[in-house]
């Protein structure tokens, strides 16, 4: 098993960033991808964006041009850095990781709330 730990949640203005962490723990040999998802109040959960094994990333469309995901695998990381927060990028922001070379599916944390004001 995988245990994902979110952090770095908060309440910030419109324009601003934030960084998201997510530390994994458990049997970290098996996870190949990690990466983020985000879901909004009444909506279905989005793909923010994860990084392979070889450290190859790839974004969601909400989250190209404005937000970066990086990984240490040394460390059992993967990092959120948004930049040019908006009122619609309000969500709670999940971590999640995968044993197969594919969008992360099979662990999640527990998810870390993200709130945007205007």
């Amino acid at each position: 098993q995988v245990q994902l730990v979110e952090s770095g949640g908060g309440l910030v203005q419109a324009g601003g960033s934030l960084r998201l962490a997510c530390v994994a723990s458990g049997s970290i040999g098996s996870i190949r991808t990690m990466g983020w998802y985000r879901q909004a109040p009444g909506k279905q959960r989005e793909l923010v964006g994860f990084v392979s094994s070889d450290g190859t990333t790839n974004y969601g469309d909400s989250a190209k041009g404005r937000f970066t995901i990086s990984r240490d695998h040394a460390e059992n990381t993967v990092d959120l850095q948004m930049n040019s927060l908006k009122p619609e990028d309000t969500a709670v922001y999940y971590c999640a990781a995968d044993w197969r070379e594919r969008v992360p599916v099979n662990y999640w944390g527990q998810g870390t709330q993200v709130t945007v004001s205007s």
